[in-house]
């Protein structure tokens, strides 16, 4: 079984030696150290790494541009690695917060179909089913059953959600909590997470504002992600736009 990462990091560790952090690339090796401390911190989390937590070589690669570039500008952010279908998640100042496996679209590809989040999930073909490769701003928002998600390419509908099985065959918990990642592409293009992460790490680091969120391409080099114009995310303490209920954002 898997181990699902609900662990914070302490909060008072400087930004240097989390770049040298990043440099070494493990959360399971590199911050054996630091675990006892963090936990004494905070009790209620107390959950152990895995080695299925170490960073891979791509988000390695995209870590050290954010922190070279200053690229999330002080808002929390999101690592997610389609080829390892997992996700980490930093604060505003760059402090690792968690990691988790993700469950993700069940197409290979880093581009959405266009027009594709105006149709009905009944309407989104299998090859169509890609979880878009980028640098995406997220937006706090509702999807069109009420619930409570971070869109991370609104026009796309691609959102983060809590994980939630669109059919009953589709056993996206049970996919989750499996070694292999070869199960893990299941969805319409959202990114689908465990419920304990998504509400014990995820969703009080993020608060209230807008994550910028690294979704690291399969098919092109990483550094594309951060070619081009890039928006930036508001400053802390602006209220965060919400998109509420016109897409489907549930895949």
């Amino acid at each position: 079984m898997t181990n699902i990462a609900v662990h914070r990091e302490p909060k008072q560790r400087s930004q240097r030696a989390w770049r040298a952090w990043a440099s070494c690339g493990a959360l399971a090796v590199c911050t054996g150290g630091m675990i006892g401390l963090a936990q004494a911190h905070d009790a209620a989390l107390k959950v152990s790494w895995d080695r299925a937590s170490a960073l891979s070589p791509d988000a390695q690669a995209a870590l050290r541009q954010v922190f070279a570039t200053d690229d999330n500008a002080g808002a929390p952010f999101i690592v997610i690695d389609k080829r390892r279908a997992r996700m980490w998640v930093f604060d505003a100042r760059g402090h690792p917060s968690g990691s988790t496996p993700v469950l993700l679209g069940f197409a290979r590809g880093d581009d959405s179909v266009p027009g594709i989040g105006d149709r009905p999930l009944s309407k989104v073909r299998p090859g169509e089913r890609t979880t878009p490769a980028g640098r995406f701003v997220g937006e706090h928002g509702r999807n069109l059953k009420g619930q409570d998600i971070i869109w991370v390419d609104y026009d796309a509908a691609v959102s983060m959600h809590r994980v939630k099985d669109v059919h009953k065959s589709d056993r996206r918990d049970q996919r989750l909590r499996t070694p292999s990642i070869a199960d893990n592409r299941i969805s319409y293009g959202c990114i689908n997470i465990p419920k304990a992460f998504y509400e014990q790490v995820l969703v009080p680091v993020v608060g209230p504002a807008q994550p910028v969120v690294y979704v690291l391409p399969e098919t092109r080099p990483v550094v594309t992600i951060f070619n081009g114009a890039r928006r930036s995310a508001p400053p802390a303490g602006d209220p965060a736009t919400k998109r509420e209920g016109d897409r489907h954002g549930i895949g």
